[in-house]
């Protein structure tokens, strides 16, 4: 293989922001990942990414949207959401209450992926989560 020839594939998505819309976004990810091992676990971390950009941001809203992005390498699946921002916070993981009904799913997409970066800026927030085919040091197995 040449050494500036990449075998990493790319796809994305963008979707309004509407609730019925994670059922596409999981879709969507469960039809590129075909087969992989890693496809349960990309799907469940879009579903709460996805989620959360609409619940939480400005994406929920009447015009809202959200984008997601999928890249796949021999060496990793990266998944990303992008909202509309619109917030004065910044998604962040916490450590809920045992009776709390919200604030558990980044801490369980932070569980989940070997790796999470959030990436702010004017318009919006990017969540990407990143599974490794194989475990590295330091990581945890899927």
């Amino acid at each position: 293989m040449h050494e500036y020839t990449s075998t990493a594939r790319f796809w994305g998505l963008t979707c309004p922001g509407f609730p019925e819309e994670v059922s596409r976004a999981r879709r969507w990810t469960r039809d590129i990942l075909r087969g992989s091992p890693l496809a349960e676990d990309a799907e469940l971390i879009v579903s709460e990414l996805s989620a959360n950009a609409i619940l939480h941001t400005a994406s929920g809203q009447q015009s809202g949207s959200f984008h997601l992005a999928l890249a796949v390498s021999s060496q990793v699946v990266a998944l990303s959401v992008t909202d509309d921002g619109g917030t004065g916070t910044r998604p962040k993981s916490e450590h809920a209450d045992q009776d709390a009904t919200h604030g558990r799913g980044l801490g369980m997409v932070s569980a989940i992926a070997h790796r999470v970066v959030i990436h702010d800026s004017q318009a919006g927030h990017t969540v990407t989560a990143e599974l490794f085919t194989s475990a590295r040091p330091g990581g945890h197995p899927c």
